[in-house]
């Protein structure tokens, strides 16, 4: 079953979404993490996606404080990223009881380094984010909050982390993100070409129902919902219905 997986996007402590990964572009919302983590949890989640958009652009994890909150509290299992660099800070995001990191510009930028992490950690511990935007003829991977171009494509990495054992992908078309247009259906059909055989969450541009009934039938196994369901489309409780009966 594809599961609908809500998301928390923090800047400066706050509940935030971005139109395209533009941090000039930001809508801050009136609500408190951890009481939209509880509302999302009381509509049935099970998961909960946390992206730390400082530490995106940093390279430190700011928000921490907030994500050890939103874990302790214990309703929800908790994947969790942005600003993670090293071996050290999977392992400190891992202390605090999240169930999976989500890593993104080391993934882009150092994929021998990453491969060794899901060597030692296991694969259910990281989320690969090969967040990717189409330029040129090619997908290609901005990294360090999506400010960055880097020299590798989406197709080159996926068939090495396939071999290296990673199990969880996490594909953002970038330039869907936040802009409530639709997701794009075809990178994830591109995506099964490429590299069969991933646990992929769909992310960026979801706004309606029928977005989730076409993300279902692609079989994908997550999909990462955020403006919608902040500005009211429908509610988890909706999504999660629709998934199970699509599936």
């Amino acid at each position: 079953m594809t599961l609908p997986i809500p998301a928390i996007d923090l800047r400066d402590g706050n509940v935030v979404r971005l139109f395209k990964g533009d941090y000039t572009r930001q809508t801050t919302f009136d609500v408190e993490p951890l009481d939209l983590a509880t509302r999302y949890a009381r509509e049935g989640a099970t998961w909960l996606h946390v992206v730390d958009l400082d530490g995106a652009r940093s390279g430190r994890f700011e928000n921490l404080p907030v994500v050890t909150r939103l874990v302790a509290a214990g309703a929800l299992d908790v994947q969790a990223g942005g600003g993670v660099r090293d071996e050290e800070g999977v392992r400190r995001l891992l202390d605090t009881g999240v169930g999976r990191v989500v890593v993104g510009s080391i993934a882009i930028r150092e994929p021998a380094t990453v491969a060794g992490w899901i060597d030692r950690l296991g694969p259910e511990r990281i989320v690969l984010a090969l967040d990717t935007r189409w330029r040129d003829g090619a997908w290609t991977l901005p990294s360090a909050g999506w400010t960055a171009d880097e020299a590798r494509t989406l197709d080159e990495l996926l068939p090495f982390y396939r071999e290296a054992g990673a199990r969880h992908l996490l594909c953002t078309d970038i330039d869907r993100d936040g802009t409530m247009t639709g997701p794009n259906l075809s990178l994830y059909e591109h995506i099964a070409h490429v590299a069969p055989g991933f646990q992929v969450q769909a992310s960026g541009g979801v706004r309606s129902l029928a977005d989730i009934e076409a993300l279902v039938a692609r079989r994908l196994d997550g999909v990462i919902l955020g403006r919608a369901l902040l500005q009211g489309e429908f509610t988890l409780r909706d999504a999660l219905r629709t998934a199970e009966v699509a599936c």
